[in-house]
């Protein structure tokens, strides 16, 4: 069997740049694209590499071990998939190709409420070992279906989403009119049509759908009804007492994404979460917000120990999942990242990525003479 990883494509921005030849232009600027200006993309990642770390030679250096605990697993690395709503619009069966190439590399993987492939069929693939994100339904009875649904396929995590309370405004996918499936205006078509790989593999994959949701989704419904749908349903603004309800309900172990300050972090630790993802959703909601790098090192300070603190957003490289650990993260996600892999190199784009990630952390790890993952922090320059 032939190495997945490629050596012509040795970083993210190797991957992306190659994405964007590939996947049609609406579908590229879903993938890669914020909100209003796209400021908060760019800060995420900048402010990640204004982290230092302090390397020591004349150390004796057995070797560095990746391998990371959290929640009573094991993982191989540091890191897992984040969430992605779309994913087999960016690409066809994106969402299998990254729970499969997750599980082979003993990752975790999160299917998002709005992901092309269902909740069992994703359990399927991963053995029972993929967690799934929940994006707040308005009405406890669509809640309530899912999260049995959750449960019955033996998701050990929940994440739950607090950092979108509203819908975000983002000019591209309101000119691009974003839609499953995607709209057939002249402009999308003559994309598709300059975007051969993509069409074949679309064609052969068929239509994608929110495969989640499908069961709850009148039949028969035009492209404008089915958003005014998906709208309506998941206009859930999460709140403190909805919190509750969940961990009342859920047996499993529960992770709230989106904290970005300590209050909220200690209404989290109160209301009996099991861990958060501090998260500004890829800097795809607020532009005018703080990168989460910002934010982590001082909930870090105050709350580690009281929960697990993970963090996404901006991560492009295994040095960036090295100054997130050091700056106080146990645990890293990475969204885009994944994605540009698969758009680049389909289905063999996920190992891929992996593994790049993988060699690229060993370096950085070897380079400052760190051991352990959880030791990373050692190696901080503070300010």
């Amino acid at each position: 069997m032939s190495d997945p990883f490629n050596p012509e494509l040795p970083s993210i921005g190797h991957l992306q740049a190659r994405a964007r030849k590939r996947l049609p232009r609406f579908a590229y600027e879903y993938l890669s694209g914020g909100c209003f200006s796209d400021i908060n993309i760019q800060r995420n990642t900048d402010d990640i590499r204004e982290v230092l770390l302090r390397p020591y030679y004349l150390r004796d250096y057995p070797g560095s071990n990746m391998e990371t605990e959290i929640f009573g697993k094991k993982y191989s690395a540091p890191f897992g998939v984040a969430p992605i709503g779309l994913q087999g619009l960016m690409w066809p069966r994106a969402t299998e190709i990254l729970a499969e190439a997750s599980h082979k590399h003993n990752i975790p993987f999160i299917l998002s409420t709005v992901g092309t492939a269902s909740i069992e069929k994703v359990a399927e693939l991963t053995e029972g070992e993929a967690w799934f994100q929940l994006y707040h339904p308005a009405e406890e009875e669509m809640r309530d279906k899912l999260l049995t649904r959750a449960a019955e396929a033996e998701v050990p995590v929940l994440v739950i989403l607090g950092d979108t309370p509203t819908f975000a405004y983002r000019p591209k996918e309101i000119k691009n009119g974003l839609s499953i499936p995607p709209r057939m205006s002249l402009r999308n078509i003559f994309q598709m049509c300059t975007s051969p790989t993509w069409s074949i593999t679309s064609l052969f994959a068929g239509i994608p759908e929110f495969k989640t949701m499908k069961p709850y989704i009148p039949k028969g419904l035009n492209m404008k009804h089915l958003g005014e749908f998906m709208n309506k349903t998941f206009s859930g603004r999460l709140s403190e007492d909805r919190i509750k309800a969940i961990r009342d309900k859920w047996q499993g172990k529960l992770v709230l994404k989106g904290v970005a300050t300590c209050e909220d972090m200690e209404k989290a630790v109160s209301l009996g979460v099991d861990g958060v993802i501090v998260s500004n959703h890829g800097g795809r909601q607020l532009d005018a917000g703080q990168s989460t790098i910002k934010p982590l090192a001082e909930i870090a300070k105050e709350f580690k120990g009281k929960t697990t603190i993970m963090m996404d957003s901006g991560i492009r490289s295994g040095s960036d999942v090295a100054c997130t650990m050091a700056s106080g993260a146990e645990f890293t996600f990475l969204g885009r990242s994944f994605m540009y892999g698969v758009g680049a190199m389909g289905k063999r784009g996920g190992e891929h990525t992996m593994i790049m990630l993988k060699r690229q952390l060993q370096q950085v790890m070897e380079q400052v003479g760190c051991e352990r993952v959880e030791d990373l922090h050692k190696h901080l320059i503070a300010d």
